[in-house]
This record gives C-alpha cells, sequence and structure tokens, in this order.
C-alpha cells in the first residue's frame, strides 16, 4: 500500500536517485523545475516512509490551436514495487487533478521503443493519438 502526495523539495535527492538509477542521466535541476507552483508532482510513498515512485505533469494550452490538456512527463515506478499498482495509483491521481483543473484529455510521449512504458500507458486506456512528432538534429 502506497500514500500519494504532493512532490517536496526533502524529497527530490530521492526522486533524482530514483531517476538516474534507472535513465543513467542525472538531471537534479529538471527535478527542482518540477515543484514550480503550475506543475503536477506528486510521489507514491511506501507505508515505511520510503520513495516507490513518482509523477510530473501539468496542464497547458498545445501548440496549434489545441485546447488545454494535461500533459505527463515523467513517471518512475521503483522497480521492486512494479506490478503493485504504485503506477496506476499515481497515474490516477494525476489525472483527478487534471480533471479539477477543467480538462478532458491527457497527453504524453514515449520512446516507441521503451515497450516498458509503452505497455504501462496502454494499460491505463491511453492510445496513440492524432499528431506526429518530427524531430531533427541541428548542426
Amino acid at each position: 500500500m502506497v500514500a500519494i502526495r504532493p512532490a517536496q523539495a526533502s524529497d527530490l535527492s530521492a526522486i533524482s536517485a530514483l531517476d538516474e538509477r534507472l535513465t543513467g542521466f542525472s538531471k537534479p535541476a529538471y527535478w527542482q523545475d518540477m515543484l514550480a507552483p503550475e506543475r503536477h508532482f506528486l510521489v507514491a510513498e511506501s507505508d515505511r516512509g520510503a520513495l516507490a515512485g513518482f509523477i510530473a505533469g501539468e496542464v497547458r494550452a498545445w501548440e496549434f490551436g489545441q485546447p488545454a490538456a494535461g500533459w505527463v512527463f515523467a513517471i518512475q515506478v521503483d522497480p521492486k514495487t512494479r506490478l503493485k499498482g504504485v503506477g496506476t495509483a499515481l497515474f490516477e491521481a494525476l489525472a483527478a487533478r487534471f480533471r479539477q483543473a477543467g480538462v478532458t484529455r491527457l497527453r504524453t510521449l514515449v520512446d516507441r521503443k521503451d515497450h516498458l512504458i509503452l505497455s504501462f500507458f496502454r494499460a491505463q486506456g491511453m492510445v496513440a493519438g492524432p499528431s506526429l512528432q518530427l524531430d531533427m538534429e541541428l548542426p
């Protein structure tokens, strides 16, 4: 069983450590920025007080004239607590905040090769959207 609550500055070292362990990238300034008031940054805390996972996102008007939507920027769950509903609890808590903000659509971007996160988001009911991301390396 986990408790979902807003992330606090005191959580940042554990958040950054979990993310670095899972992604191989250290980005403490990014996580600090997620504490901004317009963002929704939630943690899942085990009954022992340990970080089990986190999710971050915000409501923003999307480019190209799309109405406001809730965007998931990041979600990570400690591998020791996976398949125990932690990710789903985080996702549902963030979706509830988005609904309270008046949006009816949730979006995210994922690496098409990341089958684990694709499976997770599909299990939450997400499907491919109408837009296609285009990308290029700048010289």
